[in-house]
């Protein structure tokens, strides 16, 4: 057996004394610690139809601003591959030309295209063949529950955004175009109720301010008009779930937050409305501001629980009163209004997004 060879006497000594005197100087030594592992990136699914996947140019705009933008570690997932739109993005979809939600939920499809691809964040556009089927609007938002199950099947802690859809008039189907606006006055009490603390359901309308005569090409699918229109509508409601400090989200300590519009009550010419504005950052915020634009031509006249200032263009930018703006991470303040409009106008209904400013440390 070969012998282990020891050190002189002389270096052993030597570096006792080298450790005794790191010690005494409070130095330690010790291996190098191993660099913490990258966080994986934000993988955001976009589903739906034609509309989204075929070619869904919409995504390529969209992802391009996320980018310019900073909100660089995302990665849009789905089980299909890019289909052109002329400029460089990450294409991955599950927009699947010609597919109805009702029959995604009948056959369980969706369970598989989630398990292939794990999202965090679905940004849904779904339902515009349904509608155009003629298929009541329960059933569509009982498929809607079913995929909502299924998400959270898959992750608990999903987050969803869900498109009022842009308008439907094609030269076949005289009656889709109020098919759609009945169906989308039907989404807001349905994400109410199925949203949660844990896996939110965010309504983004994408029917308000979209012109079926100069933002398609054939009454359905959006040209680059569209295509500009639907991804500016889904970039402020998927920021606030970018959450600076958070994967996916661009440096700094700016909070996030979301806001929602639901109607009160309307009457000939006007209603009532509410916008409730959350924290969805996970540190403090000390006051927001909120933009509502009314569809149809309306403007907001009265404001409470909140401060009002009113563009020429009917824009509407209401802040934080001084007791409601401080909002602890998940808390929420609702400020109401009310809105004058032209008689006869559709139900109604508004656009609305929010800032927040982070609390002093």
């Amino acid at each position: 057996m070969r012998s282990t060879p020891r050190l002189p006497l002389w270096l052993v000594q030597g570096l006792g004394l080298l450790a005794a005197l790191l010690l005494s100087l409070g130095v330690t030594l010790a291996p190098r610690a191993a660099a913490a592992p990258a966080a994986d990136p934000v993988r955001i699914m976009p589903l739906g139809d034609s509309i989204t996947g075929s070619p869904g140019c919409w995504r390529a705009v969209l992802w391009n601003r996320l980018q310019s933008a900073g909100y660089t570690d995302i990665d849009f997932v789905g089980t299909l591959p890019p289909q052109g739109c002329g400029q460089a993005h990450d294409g991955d979809n599950e927009g699947h030309g010609g597919e109805l939600v009702t029959n995604v939920a009948d056959q369980n499809l969706l369970p598989g295209r989630l398990a292939a691809t794990l999202p965090d964040i679905i940004v849904m556009h779904f339902g515009t063949n349904d509608v155009w089927s003629s298929i009541a609007p329960d059933r569509i938002l009982a498929a809607y529950t079913k995929l909502v199950g299924q998400m959270r099947a898959s992750n608990p802690d999903i987050r969803i955004l869900v498109a009022q859809l842009i308008p439907l008039n094609p030269s076949s189907c005289s009656a889709c175009a109020q098919r759609v606006v009945d169906f989308n006055a039907r989404i807001p009490d349905w994400a109410r109720a199925t949203s949660s603390s844990r896996s939110p359901v965010t309504v983004v309308d994408q029917w308000t301010g979209f012109s079926t005569a100069t933002d398609t090409y054939d009454g359905v699918h959006p040209n680059a008009s569209g295509d500009d229109k639907i991804a500016a509508r889904w970039y402020p409601a998927l920021t606030a779930l970018l959450s600076p400090g958070d994967p996916g989200g661009p440096g700094g300590g700016e909070p996030g937050c979301t806001a929602s519009f639901r109607a009160v009550s309307s009457w000939q010419g006007g209603y009532q409305g509410e916008v409730t504005v959350t924290n969805t950052s996970t540190s403090p915020v000390s006051g927001w501001t909120a933009t509502v634009v009314p569809a149809d031509g309306a403007r907001l006249s009265q404001v409470w629980n909140g401060m009002l200032t009113t563009a020429a263009d009917g824009t509407a930018t209401v802040a934080n009163a001084s007791w409601n703006g401080t909002l602890a991470p998940g808390a929420s303040a609702t400020f109401g209004f009310v809105a004058a409009g032209p008689a006869g106008a559709n139900s109604p209904s508004a656009t609305a997004s929010c800032t927040a400013r982070a609390a002093a440390a």
